[in-house]
């Protein structure tokens, strides 16, 4: 991943801090005098974003994924030899953070309340997720400007973000064959198929290279980021390319295997399997794991889609 070396140099080179920042989020403002030293992420993907601008945070609030000290393999070059504190992922645990004497706590995607918000920021200044959003659905251009500018690498973030939307732009273009395609990123979790709204994400992933997610989906997914729905309406997935959270052996030995094998997605051979890993960076879609599915994902994508 020479990428990651050559952003971990442009971080270095950049030296000039604008401090103090003031930052406005859900809970009220942050504002941030000094350059933080000590900073805590307990926001599940925050840390992608803190480790791109070359900062290596002391503790990390672990997701998933058993990988080494929660950071998977696109930014692990951005870690280094760093090995911060693994925090747990079902609770904030406060009694551990404060031990650690964080001058700086960000959670902008730890879908916190305001209970959880005040009792962090009473341990050290707390950066909380943009208003606006509804959990989960924090577009991942808005978080990294966000965490740039508590850390004082507000003109790289912009920097880093416009290059990666025009280099998305270039993918969409150089890939027609995407274009008004209709897909479902779907899933299979206890015992009950489904598929993510367009607001989701990985759903945003897909539209930004010229997918299309059908409005069946968003229509039952209601409020929410994502539709369940019974085995019997896997038709619901029906689409030029069904794009499955997991592997091909997990979805393979689903209960759903028997209906999923009467759809045409299935007959026609329009389905792609994400895996593990290359769903771990669908799912963090971070500034970096982004990077890493246009390597990894964009050309399978390409191979499903084709006539």
């Amino acid at each position: 991943m020479k990428w990651i070396a050559g952003l971990i140099g442009l971080c270095l080179s950049i030296s000039v801090f604008a401090f103090p920042v003031t930052i406005t989020h859900q809970y009220g403002t942050l504002t941030i005098d000094k350059k933080p030293l000590k900073v805590v992420s307990v926001g599940q993907v925050d840390h992608d974003d803190i480790l791109s601008f070359g900062v290596k945070p002391i503790a990390i609030r672990d997701w998933y994924g058993n990988q080494p000290y929660g950071v998977w393999p696109w930014a692990q070059s951005a870690l280094g030899d760093a090995k911060p504190v693994l925090l747990d992922p079902r609770i904030i645990d406060y009694e551990a953070i404060a031990a650690l004497k964080p001058d700086l706590i960000i959670g902008v995607s730890a879908a916190m309340d305001e209970k959880e918000y005040q009792k962090l920021n009473a341990i050290a200044p707390t950066l909380a997720g943009p208003t606006n959003y509804e959990k989960w659905t924090i577009p991942w251009d808005v978080r990294h400007l966000m965490i740039g500018e508590a850390l004082g690498y507000s003109d790289l973030a912009q920097q880093q973000v416009a290059t990666l939307k025009q280099k998305l732009q270039t993918i969409k273009t150089q890939h027609p064959e995407f274009e008004g395609k209709t897909a479902a990123v779907a899933f299979y979790y206890n015992k009950q198929p489904g598929a993510y709204a367009s607001k989701d994400l990985r759903s945003q992933f897909l539209i930004s290279l010229g997918f299309v997610i059908p409005a069946e989906i968003d229509q039952i997914a209601g409020d929410a980021f994502y539709a369940s729905f019974s085995e019997e309406r896997l038709d619901i997935l029906n689409n030029d390319i069904v794009v499955w959270l997991g592997s091909e052996q997990a979805i393979e030995s689903a209960s759903t295997a028997i209906f999923r094998q009467r759809m045409p997605f299935y007959k026609n051979h329009k389905e792609y399997f994400t895996g593990d890993l290359v769903g771990g960076a669908f799912s963090f879609f971070s500034y970096l794991s982004i990077q890493y599915l246009i390597d990894e994902m964009v050309p399978e994508l390409s191979k499903v889609t084709a006539p």
